[in-house]
């Protein structure tokens, strides 16, 4: 038994059946489940979506929590979409997909509430708008995307530090262009090092791959995340993903075509996969839902403590 940092996790889509792109004014709901699973502080996930969603969630978020609430601290947002790929879109509803402009980015900003914002930079205008949201305060990740290697490349020069879960929604790697995947694995760019966020639910990725980008990464830039859902805590069966029908099935969240949809796995359940897939150490794979997700925002470290087992079970 050990007491350690609480973990922080940089991307829930939501919680017992709560939904954040479909009910994003239930986002206090969501933050008071939280700490049953080791979590203190963590960055709501707007996926792509109406535009009122967006606005609801970062009303909610300023309003504050209402009155005797309890709970994981939301850091900000994170709108995952919709500047995002159409051929790499996964469960995002292609409806409400957007090309990207300073008009759609206007008052996303760290200081509004807006944390992290997922985008393709391929897509046309993209650099501007990554350039901007740097200039207000928003880490910037890549993700959704079918960028190739130089499309990465000017995104980090643009000022983007991140990629949003590493293997999946992305080009897969080329010998003569190794794309977001390859640019993440493959260390400084430009003297940049892109942190890469890995969703370790044993649905994800193979293991094999996790192993790979552990070696690669390291603590420092492998930051856990656990990409959850509506589906976290629920029994098999139907479930919400924004607007779209999804189930919860033997630990996996999925569309009705089989599409993988985020997970049902808590960040505990990530780090225990993490350690069993890779063999490192307890402490390490810690680092990765503490020190590497707080860094990477630009936070000090978090007070509050939470007692674990050696096998990394929440007492």
């Amino acid at each position: 038994m050990s007491t350690v940092s609480g973990l922080v996790d940089l991307q829930v889509n939501g919680a017992a059946g709560i939904d954040l792109t479909a009910e994003p004014h239930r986002l206090w709901e969501v933050a008071s489940v939280l700490p049953a699973y080791g979590v203190v502080a963590f960055v709501p996930t707007v996926i792509t979506s109406d535009p009122a969603a967006r606005r609801t969630a970062l009303d909610t978020l300023a309003a504050g929590p209402p009155a005797g609430w309890t709970g994981a601290e939301p850091l900000g947002l994170h709108f995952e979409g919709p500047m995002i790929a159409p051929s790499r879109k996964g469960a995002h509803p292609e409806h409400w997909l957007r090309p990207p402009s300073l008009d759609l980015v206007d008052g996303w900003s760290r200081e509004s509430g807006v944390v992290m914002a997922t985008i393709a930079p391929e897509l046309p205008g993209a650099l501007e708008v990554i350039e901007r949201l740097v200039a207000e305060g928003v880490v910037v990740s890549v993700g959704h995307t079918a960028a190739g290697t130089a499309e990465v490349a000017a995104a980090v020069e643009a000022g983007a530090r991140c990629v949003t879960h590493l293997g999946n929604a992305m080009a897969p790697v080329l010998p003569r262009d190794p794309g977001p995947v390859g640019t993440a694995l493959g260390g400084s760019l430009g003297g940049e090092h892109l942190v890469a966020g890995v969703i370790v639910d044993g649905h994800h990725l193979d293991p094999l791959f996790v192993r790979m980008a552990w070696r690669a990464l390291g603590p420092d830039r492998f930051l856990s995340v656990s990409d959850t859902t509506a589906g976290l805590g629920l029994p098999d069966g139907p479930a919400r993903l924004g607007d779209q029908d999804v189930v919860v099935s033997d630990g996996t969240v999925r569309l009705h075509d089989g599409t993988l949809a985020g997970s049902a796995a808590s960040l505990l359940d990530c780090l225990r996969t993490l350690v069993a897939q890779t063999g490192c150490s307890v402490e390490d794979a810690l680092t990765t839902a503490t020190t590497t997700p707080l860094t990477l925002l630009g936070l000090p470290p978090r007070e509050e403590r939470i007692e674990l087992t050696d096998d990394l079970e929440l007492l």
